[in-house]
């Protein structure tokens, strides 16, 4: 079987190719990836000499690159996106481009090759935002994204059923919540903070903490997709769930493995568009036999130590870079 892994060298898109190699060793994996802020090929060097491995340079929006790069495929994995919600507060139009376009290239490409499946990686964020008490989301619940990056893998999910509708092209879909673990870029909430605290540094939590959001494990979101493709249903969508935690839950979490105080939170304005809580029903994937493994409480810890050995990975990656989520915290009357 040949796979072809979009935004391989991404967070969850390395960490899906570890688990495939070791789990699917006979498979041949091609890596697409435009190594952008987010792609790291360094996530990757254990596999790099793998005989059943390739790594292609390329943006997905490059229609060359992408029929090329489809060759011989039978699975198309695509997690290739612009992610970081800040960012897409800075820059909504690239969000549109990648996400959108990039989306539309791919299914092209997939249609003339005619692969086996595709299978496309998506968000809870599509569903827009929840209340306190509101009941999980489910699969058949209307989208409502509330910010250009949700808004755009609305759309590229649109897309992805508007193919198989229209051409037959065998898709399946999952949405995931958010996921930690390692090679997990420090732009985001986790490693950011984790990396900040090592680094002598405060964290920066939005409002009070009381924002909502579930947690995945990177292996167990592997592991679902390897089950979709498997024993999902074509043209249906799957929530992968995680664990409902407060942000605040989260910073407590990581300064308690520290041994850190809550002296080192910075409270700080909310973001744009800030959304309160999410929380997605994922009984229809857990019908096909899935289950998580892991755990906040026990993999934590892990991931913690992870970033205390690995200074060589994250620390060049913060360098200079531009603090996006202060300037996504700027309204348009400051």
């Amino acid at each position: 079987m040949r796979i072809l892994v979009t935004g391989g060298a991404g967070f969850i898109g390395s960490n899906l190719i570890h688990y495939w190699l070791k789990n699917h060793p006979d498979d041949q994996v091609v890596n697409l990836d435009a190594l952008t802020y987010a792609g790291h090929l360094e996530s990757l060097t254990d596999v790099e000499n793998n005989p059943n491995y390739k790594f292609i340079k390329g943006d997905i929006t490059d229609q060359k690159i992408v029929s090329d790069a489809m060759n011989g495929v039978d699975i198309v994995i695509h997690f290739a996106a612009e992610s970081h919600v800040d960012r897409s507060i800075i820059d909504p139009l690239q969000f549109v481009k990648t996400n959108i376009l990039g989306t539309a290239v791919l299914l092209n490409a997939a249609v003339e090759t005619e692969v086996k499946r595709f299978h496309h990686i998506s968000t809870d964020e599509v569903y827009g935002e929840l209340g306190p008490n509101d009941p999980p989301f489910g699969e058949k619940n209307a989208y409502a994204p509330r910010t250009p990056y949700a808004a755009s893998k609305a759309g590229s999910d649109h897309l992805v059923r508007a193919y198989h509708q229209t051409y037959g092209l065998p898709v399946t879909i999952s949405n995931c919540a958010n996921n930690f673990g390692s090679y997990h870029d420090p732009e985001k909430l986790i490693p950011r903070f984790i990396t900040n605290l090592l680094e002598g540094k405060r964290v920066p939590l939005m409002g009070k903490g009381e924002n909502i959001r579930e947690w995945l494990h990177v292996l167990d979101h592997a592991a679902a997709i390897d089950l979709v493709l498997k024993k999902g249903e074509i043209g249906e969508t799957y929530l992968i769930q995680g664990e409902e935690k407060t942000n605040l839950e989260i910073t407590q979490m990581i300064l308690k493995i520290l041994g850190l105080g809550e002296d080192m939170i910075e409270f700080v304005e909310h973001r744009l568009g800030h959304d309160f809580r999410y929380a997605i029903d994922g009984s229809k994937l857990k019908s096909l036999g899935w289950e998580r493994k892991h755990s906040l409480e026990e993999d934590l810890p892990i991931v913690v130590s992870w970033y205390k050995e690995n200074e060589w990975w994250w620390k060049p990656l913060k360098g200079n870079r531009p603090n996006v989520d202060r300037v996504a915290q700027k309204s348009y009357n400051q």
